[in-house]
């Protein structure tokens, strides 16, 4: 079910995710946004982080689903995320207001996914007790990270569409980033993606993959 005026597909659970015209690719598996989301970046990623206070960075903002998602598993953890995401081509209003988020998600998540989307670029803002964004507006192939994080949200568009955002130095990049004993994950488990963080330090584990993918990475750097 797509629409021609915003190019945007429900998918296999329901919930919506939009084309990018730039790419030629959806932000989402269209087996599941919502689905996908949840068993990546919140399952595989924020359950895997123990700690009270959590500094995340996403590559690739996208709709604002992982934002939202995480919103909601902070508040329920009690805990506390500075989440900043690093977006090239954000989405028009009319793109997001497109999207069924608000009908389809739970509703902490709903309510938190509107005011994220609201939210402007460039300045850090209380999206609620649990989450704090700051939206940078920049391509991150150029962009220099100026404090330290625990958690990587790396959503990029698939490595044969956006080859630059997988190479190595952006990695080597994430990894100077990281805490020790921080995290990584992604849904590409590419050769040539594990090779990349293997060389620059991380140790890797492949999970199992949401409905439609048969694996995930997960990847640590080492503890000192």
């Amino acid at each position: 079910m797509v629409s021609n005026a915003k190019h945007i597909c429900i998918t296999g659970d329901g919930s919506a995710t939009i084309l990018s015209e730039q790419h030629g690719a959806y932000y989402h598996s269209l087996r599941g946004a919502f689905t996908e989301s949840m068993h990546i970046f919140i399952e595989a990623g924020l359950m895997h982080v123990s700690a009270r206070a959590i500094n995340l960075l996403e590559v690739g903002f996208g709709t604002g689903l992982n934002a939202a998602l995480t919103a909601q598993r902070a508040f329920e953890l009690g805990i506390h995320v500075n989440y900043c995401s690093v977006e090239l081509y954000p989405l028009s209003g009319s793109e997001y207001s497109s999207l069924n988020y608000v009908q389809v998600l739970p509703r902490r998540a709903a309510q938190a996914w509107t005011s994220i989307c609201d939210a402007p670029w460039e300045e850090k803002v209380d999206i609620s007790t649990s989450l704090s964004l700051l939206k940078v507006n920049a391509d991150f192939t150029r962009w220099v990270p100026t404090t330290s994080f625990s958690l990587i949200y790396f959503d990029a568009f698939a490595p044969d569409d956006q080859p630059e955002m997988w190479s190595k130095p952006q990695f080597q990049k994430i990894y100077n980033a990281l805490l020790p004993g921080g995290v990584l994950v992604t849904y590409s488990v590419k050769g040539e993606v594990r090779r990349i963080l293997t060389e620059v330090g991380f140790t890797l584990e492949r999970l199992l993959g949401p409905p439609g993918k048969r694996h995930i990475l997960r990847a640590t750097k080492p503890s000192i």
